[in-house]
């Protein structure tokens, strides 16, 4: 499989280490972009859009943060430019199996997946290789 690159959006940061960790151990991904806020990451994005060597393969994508949660920044993500969308499979991320946030998270047509946290590594394998 073709290494990827990866943006994970995540607040926790030990979420967010144990992620980092397990992607990069499993060689699930070999660039691992971790930022803390949902705005941090649209910020990003929107620097990075007109390089597409540098757009993230894939967003690991936590539901509850401060400031703009995970709906609140696929709401924005719409409006960036199809350069991005285009290459972005966006996983959301939750420690929460509420019913509302699947269904809603399936509203989106770019989130590919909803992973509850902490991730299993070979459901996460199966479904990126049949992404990638």
């Amino acid at each position: 499989m073709k290494t990827k690159t990866i943006l994970l959006i995540d607040d926790n940061k030990i979420d967010s280490f144990l992620t980092k960790h397990l992607l990069l151990k499993n060689k699930i991904g070999e660039n691992i972009i971790a930022v803390s806020s949902a705005i941090e990451a649209l910020k990003f994005l929107d620097t990075v859009h007109n390089e597409p060597e540098q757009i993230p393969d894939f967003i690991f994508l936590d539901i509850r943060m401060p400031e703009m949660d995970g709906f609140e920044f696929l709401d924005d993500y719409e409006r960036l430019p199809d350069t991005i969308k285009s290459k972005c499979d966006i996983f959301m991320l939750s420690s929460s199996s509420d019913q509302r946030d699947i269904d809603r998270a399936a509203r989106y047509s770019y989130v590919k997946m909803f992973l509850m946290k902490p991730l299993d590594v070979n459901m996460l394998k199966e479904h990126i290789y049949k992404i990638a």
